[in-house]
């Protein structure tokens, strides 16, 4: 079966120690936990350092001040209203709830102002205020914020108050989402971990190629060979 013993073991050995680096991977070697997932919280360390918008999304949110708005929302649950209720009576809002459907009423500014401040608890890891302040675990309130603002920019749109549904739409995207997918999370800068990140890119690049290349001799040793199919004339 060996046609050339040479390239045959030397596929061997490539692919022996790939799967011993590939053990070595799923294994918790790395403060406990295993490869993919030290690069999987790197990388996340990394994009949240670089996802910081709140304090440029609050000096948009400033032109908003004083303006009033008059909002009804329909969320997806009863459950999920009744912390929309809570979050927005703690902030001193008028609120009217008939099950899922929420009517409020205020500063639409001071509104989003308030969000961009749990929003930056969140992205602090500090969710303990969030849930002092509404008595519901800071998750269950982002996640209630989101759906709220998402209606309440809904509801601006069709009475035509563009300009601040468009502000809504920013503290979503760069604030309400950022807190939410990055807490618990230690933002680190790239500057810092510059070292460690070309290795694992580099790394990624030549494990990859390593298979190739274990797979290529294997069949070079084999005999094994592609070739191009001679062209047939009609």
């Amino acid at each position: 079966m060996v046609r050339h013993t040479k390239f045959f073991v030397l596929g061997v050995a490539l692919t022996v120690g790939f799967f011993v680096v590939l053990w070595i991977m799923f294994s918790p070697f790395f403060g406990g936990k295993n490869g993919l997932q030290a690069a999987d919280d790197l990388f996340n360390s990394i994009s949240k350092g670089s996802a910081y918008y709140m304090k440029d999304i609050a000096k948009k949110v400033t032109t908003l001040k004083g303006q009033q708005m008059s909002l009804s929302v329909k969320l997806p649950s009863e459950q999920l209203a009744g912390n929309v209720e809570k979050i927005l009576v703690a902030r001193q809002f008028n609120v009217t709830r008939s099950k899922d459907q929420v009517k409020v009423s205020g500063d639409v500014g001071l509104l989003l102002e308030n969000a961009i401040e749990d929003s930056e608890f969140m992205y602090q890891n500090k969710g303990e205020a969030i849930r002092s302040r509404y008595g519901i675990p800071e998750k269950e309130a982002m996640y209630a914020w989101w759906n709220f603002l998402r209606g309440a920019q809904k509801a601006l749109m069709d009475q035509k108050q563009f300009a601040q549904a468009k502000v809504m739409n920013d503290v979503i995207t760069k604030a309400v989402e950022v807190g939410y997918n990055f807490y618990g999370i230690n933002a680190k800068s790239i500057k810092d971990k510059v070292g460690i990140v070309t290795f694992a890119l580099v790394f990624y690049v030549i494990y990859t190629m390593w298979w190739g290349y274990a797979i290529f001799y294997l069949f070079e040793g084999l005999g094994l060979e592609m070739k191009a199919g001679k062209k047939k004339e009609a």
